[in-house]
């Protein structure tokens, strides 16, 4: 499945947040409550998000900050706490109407924002029957996804099963921490500054240490905020691989061949690391990414990347590639 329509030509975003004022309710079950707007300003609960609303809220702001920010696109998906996991059997209206909100709202944007879709994550068949009909939607390109829900990632089971239906349709898979909370993060903003990078770690290991990634070739998969921790510990997975059985168990490949499959954003912070995450990941794999219009966002994407060693025609077409968009405004 590849993205009909032309896209407009230049550096695409592949992490950037949207979300319609209709659906701030967020889906069922949701431990915080939905999320509002008080005078302007977006609230998760009684948290403020520190944004303006309308930055989430409204496609013409996106899509002039997208324009602002010197990209040709940006790939647009909810944000993690509208993820529909804490009562998915009951979520499937939420995710229904996000998609068709997402694509109604891309598709005006004249080739500026392409959509990444809801899917449970529980259940193949539900998760099969939204891609496949996602794969209908012109201006969507995948789904966003959670790297984990109760104790589990994509090594076994249903989460498994989900990345294989997105393989099977063509869809483009985003994961997207979700900021868990464990006792010793609670203050400092540790669940994010520090548990959103170990959850992306943690479903990068069990992705390759499965062989997960081995038995589906065609999957076009992104790990978010430039693969969290796993840059820094991919060589230590690889002398576990050789040194223990119990390591390689479930795969035939050492991590490091199967780490240059994986697609990766450039939300570090840093060069080092970004020279870190270069070192081991593909190059055609690296994608411009900004976390917009969160207070942990890139605020420019694309000058922090052409000032440390990347170049804008490798970057695009890196974003092509990874959300199968053909065409070209």
């Amino acid at each position: 499945m590849a993205v009909t329509g032309s896209v407009r030509a230049g550096v695409i975003d592949v992490h950037a947040h949207w979300l319609p004022r209709e659906l701030l309710s967020l889906p069922p079950g949701s431990p915080l409550g939905g999320m509002s707007d008080r005078d302007g300003e977006l609230y998760l609960g009684d948290n403020p998000l520190f944004l303006a609303t309308t930055a989430m809220t409204d496609i013409d702001v996106l899509v002039a900050d997208t324009l602002k920010a010197g990209l040709g696109a940006r790939a647009v998906s909810a944000p993690p706490f509208a993820f529909p996991v804490h009562v998915p059997s009951e979520a499937d209206d939420y995710i229904k109407a996000y998609n068709d909100r997402l694509a109604e709202a891309v598709s005006s944007t004249d080739g500026i924002l392409v959509g990444l879709g809801l899917t449970r994550v529980d259940n193949v068949d539900a998760a099969h029957r939204e891609m496949t009909r996602l794969t209908a939607m012109g201006g969507v390109a995948g789904v966003a996804v959670p790297p984990l829900v109760q104790g589990q990632s994509y090594g076994e089971g249903v989460m498994r099963e989900v990345l294989a239906a997105a393989a099977d349709t063509g869809l483009a898979v985003l994961v997207h921490p979700m900021q868990l909370p464990r006792p010793e993060w609670k203050d400092h903003y540790l669940a994010n500054l520090i548990g959103n990078l170990v959850e992306t770690t943690t479903a990068v290991a069990s992705l390759i240490l499965s062989g997960a990634m081995e038995e589906l070739p065609d999957l076009r998969i992104c790990f978010v905020h430039g693969g969290g921790c796993a840059p820094s510990l991919v060589g230590r997975w690889e002398h576990g691989w050789h040194a223990r059985a119990d390591v390689r168990r479930g795969s035939a490949r050492p991590p490091a061949e199967v780490f240059t499959r994986l697609y990766f954003d450039t939300i570090t912070h840093d060069p080092e690391v970004l020279g870190l995450l270069a070192a081991h990941a593909a190059r055609d794999r690296i994608l411009c990414g900004s976390d917009y219009p969160f207070d942990m966002a890139q605020p420019d994407p694309v000058r922090f990347l052409l000032d440390n060693g990347l170049d804008t025609a490798t970057l695009e077409a890196n974003g092509r590639r990874f959300l199968g968009i053909e065409s070209r405004a």
